[in-house]
């Protein structure tokens, strides 16, 4: 598939919107998930077997639903199931179709998201003012974290380049796992920390690399 690219006038118009990208996105009702994305039918690994025999609560179906999708990807593999049970709790689910706009380069930042479905890339300027795609960002992959830490304008633009499922971490709804949640919040803040820190130290092989050349 190839990269989506945006001329300078629409660039900027985005660059100048006041509206929220969350705004542009379908939030969706986790009740009716199953109509929106039907849940695969592949045989769950073992452990994942295991903790989805614990008895759910009533009226819990949906928060079920979008816990088991969590628990796949890679940022929490290393949480327990009661502990991915109530970040569900704080998770907001959204669409994106392609060609939608997650977030944008120079904006403030106050959310992350994790592709549950689907593919984002990730898009920067460089000193020429040319459209780069840095990075392509697959199902089970999150983005955007630094936000939920600092607040900070985002240092590049999110593109949906298919249809795609994106759990949603607003700062708000972090800073209340915080209050309310701290165990839960601590760990989230050392898997924050943890991806930061992978992802220096591949840039700095990058970097080297390119020094070198």
């Amino acid at each position: 598939m190839n990269s989506l690219r945006f001329t300078a006038p629409f660039k900027n118009m985005l660059l100048n919107s006041n509206k929220s990208p969350l705004e542009s996105l379908e939030l969706l009702d986790p009740e009716k998930l199953n109509a929106a994305f039907p849940e695969r039918r592949q045989q769950p690994p073992v452990a994942i077997q295991e903790r989805r025999q614990h008895p759910q609560k009533p009226g819990t179906a949906s928060s079920a639903r979008i816990a088991s999708m969590l628990e796949k990807v890679q940022m929490f593999k290393d949480l327990e199931w009661v502990q991915i049970e109530i970040l569900s709790e704080y998770i907001q689910l959204y669409r994106a179709a392609p060609g939608a706009i997650v977030f944008r380069e120079g904006e403030r930042g106050d959310f992350m998201c994790i592709v549950l479905q689907g593919k984002l890339e990730v898009h920067k300027e460089n000193n020429l003012h040319i459209d780069k795609t840095i990075t392509t960002i697959h199902a089970g992959r999150s983005l955007g974290e630094m936000t939920i830490v600092d607040g900070e304008p985002r240092s590049a633009t999110a593109v949906a380049i298919e249809q795609s499922l994106l759990a949603v971490l607003t700062q708000e709804n972090f800073l209340k796992i915080m209050r309310d949640k701290p165990s839960l919040s601590s760990k989230l803040l050392l898997k924050i920390a943890q991806l930061l820190s992978q992802r220096l130290r591949q840039t700095s092989g990058i970097l080297v690399d390119y020094l070198e050349s």
